[in-house]
């Protein structure tokens, strides 16, 4: 009796400590041919991975000041998500503050050219992925929503649905912050830069159902005038997306809420008919 009582209390203890998920999160070492240096990302593959012949991707970008690992460690239930939505999770390295640009003052910074061409190259050459802006989603928060919008606008033969989550969609007016002048020149010198490089001067680029868009963020944030004037310029082209104002501030509780609403709009964009099923 105590030996099957022991071997039951093991049992239960092996079934307690087992995740309820099982999702793979690799740390990989990419290229970059026109920084010509390597750059990591984090890549989150779900535990149906060997089953399947092919997955969507979304690219997860990080804000100002955070790296490629900082997704996983501040929501680590996103190996949870990758699981129920049945997709890949890309989180590159966008430097700490390259606002995912490729720099007219820099040429050792080029993160749009990275993010957008190579880095979805490397993957689509070495995972399993559906190699088609069809299968291909691009989000991010504060920098990094100002870069998912600012990439899928300007590579929409990449991306077909794009999100932004307190977004930073028009840095006009915050010359001095986050070290965005170091990317475009300030904007005393160089407005021309700032002017034609902030998202919400971006809308001629888009064409009604051109992108799948969402876009999110909290009433206390300080983007989220920003946000609003976003949401009503969509409005008046006739650009349908989806836009989400909640409690909340400049911070990951936030972040771990929304990165939800957008999982769930980047999933029900794959399951449009155009995806062919694995």
């Amino acid at each position: 009796m105590n030996f099957l009582r022991t071997a039951l209390l093991m049992s239960l203890i092996g079934c307690l400590a087992t995740p309820l998920w099982a999702a793979k999160v690799d740390t990989v070492t990419t290229y970059s041919e026109s920084m010509k240096k390597n750059i990591k990302a984090v890549v989150i593959t779900p535990d149906n991975y060997a089953k399947v012949r092919s997955l969507p991707v979304v690219y997860l970008l990080h804000g100002y000041s955070g790296n490629y690992a900082n997704w996983i460690k501040k929501v680590p239930a996103l190996s949870q998500a990758v699981d129920t939505q049945e997709l890949i999770i890309v989180c590159p390295d966008g430097d700490y503050s390259s606002w995912y640009f490729d720099s007219p003052v820099d040429s050792t910074s080029r993160y749009e050219t990275y993010v957008a061409r190579e880095l979805v190259n490397w993957i689509d050459s070495r995972y399993k992925t559906i190699r088609d802006r069809s299968g291909r989603a691009i989000t991010g928060l504060s920098m990094g929503g100002h870069g998912a919008l600012y990439l899928a606008f300007r590579h929409q033969e990449m991306f077909g649905a794009a999100g932004s989550m307190s977004g930073g969609v028009d840095i006009r007016p915050f010359p001095n912050n986050w070290e965005i002048a170091k990317r475009l020149g300030t904007y005393a010198k160089e407005p021309e830069n700032w002017e034609r490089n902030t998202v919400i001067n971006m809308l001629y680029m888009l064409t009604p159902n051109a992108l799948s868009l969402i876009i999110d963020c909290g009433t206390s944030d300080f983007f989220y005038r920003a946000n609003t004037n976003l949401h009503e310029k969509l409005l008046e082209r006739n650009i349908a997306h989806s836009f989400i104002s909640r409690p909340g501030a400049h911070d990951w509780n936030y972040w771990s809420d929304a990165i939800t609403y957008q999982l769930l709009f980047m999933r029900h964009f794959f399951e449009q008919p155009t995806i062919k099923k694995s």
